[in-house]
């Protein structure tokens, strides 16, 4: 099956528009370009069915990077059929706009209502540009803040499904307030007084992942990665070359074993072999069972502790040394 020619023309183009923008203001624009790259590539690979073989034996951090970002890895709403019922999804900012970049609503997790929030990539192109690749926009964050009011009102828990690149960096969001966005969302999500769990099923890039991740257990599946930036936007930024992606993945210690040994996930979610994306019915499970497992011991705490242990487990976060 071919790759559409006209698809493929309306991402290169929007790659190359990207690009001038970039050039042209400074910005780093890398957290919208990266996945459109990626996208053109499958695109174009579709033309040659012929795929290479899955990573053997332990994968470097740049292999598990890209079993992040493999086609047809499960996505938040993949998810959501596998392990809910009755989930509504709720709309708008109620000062702007939908995002639909950042989802949500309440729902049913294996019989445990919740409150959803879920950063939705999109599974095929159409939806991928529809939903900017999961970069939300900042009314996609205030939304986040209402559904974070109404849980915390009904007494639901909050599930949260991280999965982007960052937030969108084009300049409309800037104009709205994006920065301000991401942080009301990160304020308002510590001063929760229900649980919180958070899972990182792909990709968890910046303030863009972090508006949505501070919870009371930080999970993540195991060819995931969480870092306060991608391996291309490090590279542009250190060695001006987005090629050196494979060096900055090692130095940001970024992928799910990294992550554990150093404090800042509670558990690491196993795969099926060669990644999500080839059992993405087993990886649901494996999801379901943790996510399940954290509510149950989590509701059993009053909302004092989980509001004062979630502000504790974040300021416990980071390494450092006193000098004389």
């Amino acid at each position: 099956m071919t790759a559409p020619i006209d698809t493929l023309k309306e991402l290169e183009a929007r790659v190359r528009d990207l690009e001038v923008t970039a050039q042209r203001t400074g910005q780093n624009l890398d957290a919208a370009i990266t996945p459109l790259r990626a996208e053109v590539d499958r695109l174009r690979a579709a033309q040659n069915p012929a795929q290479p073989p899955a990573p053997k034996g332990d994968p470097t951090r740049w292999e598990r990077v890209q079993l992040a970002r493999a086609p047809g890895r499960p996505t938040a709403l993949d998810y959501v059929e596998h392990l809910c019922t009755e989930f509504t999804e709720l709309h708008g900012d109620r000062r702007y706009g939908d995002d639909p970049a950042l989802i949500g609503g309440p729902a049913r997790w294996q019989g445990v209502p919740v409150m959803l929030l879920l950063q939705q990539k999109g599974r095929d192109t159409k939806s991928k540009i529809k939903r900017r690749f999961g970069s939300a926009n900042p009314e996609g964050y205030r939304k986040a803040v209402r559904l974070m009011d109404l849980a915390d009102k009904f007494g639901l828990p909050v599930v949260a499904l991280v999965d982007t690149q960052g937030a969108y960096p084009g300049l409309e969001a800037e104009e709205r307030g994006q920065g301000w966005a991401i942080a009301e969302s990160i304020r308002r999500m510590l001063n929760l007084r229900v649980p919180v769990v958070n899972v990182v099923i792909g990709e968890g890039g910046s303030g863009g992942a972090l508006a949505i991740g501070v919870g009371n257990r930080v999970l993540i599946q195991e060819n995931a990665w969480y870092s306060v930036i991608s391996p291309e936007g490090a590279a542009s930024i250190i060695w001006k070359d987005a090629s050196k992606a494979p060096l900055a993945a090692e130095a940001l210690r970024l992928t799910a074993p990294d992550l554990l040994e150093l404090g800042i996930v509670e558990e690491v979610i196993p795969e099926p072999e060669g990644g999500a994306h080839l059992n993405p019915q087993q990886a649901a499970q494996a999801v379901g069972e943790a996510v399940t497992r954290h509510l149950r011991d989590l509701m059993a705490q009053s909302p004092t502790d989980l509001k004062t242990g979630r502000a504790a487990r974040f300021r416990r976060l980071g390494a450092y040394t006193e000098t004389t």
